[in-house]
């Protein structure tokens, strides 16, 4: 068998590679209009995960379908968080200027930037997998964000890795970081990402049986917020039954003590 046999592993690895390229092509063109970003990352992780899971079909097909569905909600998502990063950013850079007590109030702001991209980070490949309002699906993104904080700060590294590689590397590992992302950059970032996020966070809101529905609102918030809570559940239940038995280690000495009483009195 050669390497340009269909089957073989190189032929597998290269349609993999043009299928990205082609995705990340179609992800800048349609970027063009600034407000519709959010719609093309919605749109890049429907395929994306689907890539992941051995599930993916005709790249375009998939693309435009997951971009009708999802347009009206994940332009709105997308302008929100626009509006509010540059809102933040700016204010990161004000506060820099000042002196004294006022100076600290950056380091506010950076908490509040860093939260900013733990949402940016899950909104899109949320929105992308479950069915659900603006509100909500922003809302399940930050839960979803800290209890997978782990993986969250690794995501957020791979999503800020070209920037820092394209400001602080050599001009010419400057030069190839700027081709790799026109060419595939912006996929194989989403790609990376949606390993984690259907090995490591989604099945943990998917059960086996319910895999390939998508979830309600009432369905999918319910199950952000048991997964948050619970381990404290257990913890307040392992609690309870130990109480349980120090009440019942205490009653029966009670009662050993009344029947010796008894006996003694007969």
């Amino acid at each position: 068998m050669g390497i340009f046999n269909p089957d073989s592993k190189f032929s597998q690895f290269m349609s993999k590679v043009f299928d990205l390229m082609v995705l990340n092509l179609v992800f800048i063109f349609t970027s063009i209009p600034i407000f519709t970003i959010g719609v093309n990352y919605t749109a890049l992780y429907y395929v994306t995960l689907k890539m992941v899971k051995n599930e993916e079909s005709y790249i375009w097909k998939s693309y435009w379908k997951s971009w009708k569905q999802n347009f009206k909600q994940a332009a709105g998502i997308w302008l929100i968080l626009l509006f509010l990063g540059i809102f933040l950013v700016f204010d990161v850079v004000l506060t820099n200027y000042m002196t004294g007590a006022a100076s600290y109030l950056k380091y506010v702001f950076f908490v509040f930037l860093f939260i900013w991209g733990m949402v940016l980070t899950y909104v899109f490949p949320v929105l992308s997998r479950f069915d659900n309002t603006v509100r909500q699906t922003i809302k399940n993104s930050l839960l979803m964000a800290i209890r997978h904080l782990p993986w969250t700060i690794v995501m957020l590294f791979i999503n800020l890795l070209p920037l820092i590689l394209f400001i602080f590397a050599p001009t010419s590992i400057s030069s190839l970081v700027t081709f790799f992302m026109i060419f595939l950059g912006t996929s194989v970032v989403a790609l990376a990402n949606s390993w984690f996020f259907v090995n490591k966070i989604f099945p943990y809101y998917m059960p086996a049986e319910k895999e390939e529905e998508e979830l309600s609102d009432l369905e999918e918030s319910s199950r952000v917020i048991e997964a948050m809570d619970r381990a404290s559940t257990d913890f307040l239940q392992n609690s309870g039954t130990a109480s349980e038995e120090t009440s019942d280690s205490d009653g029966s000495v009670s009662d050993s003590g009344a029947s010796e009483t008894d006996e003694t009195t007969v």
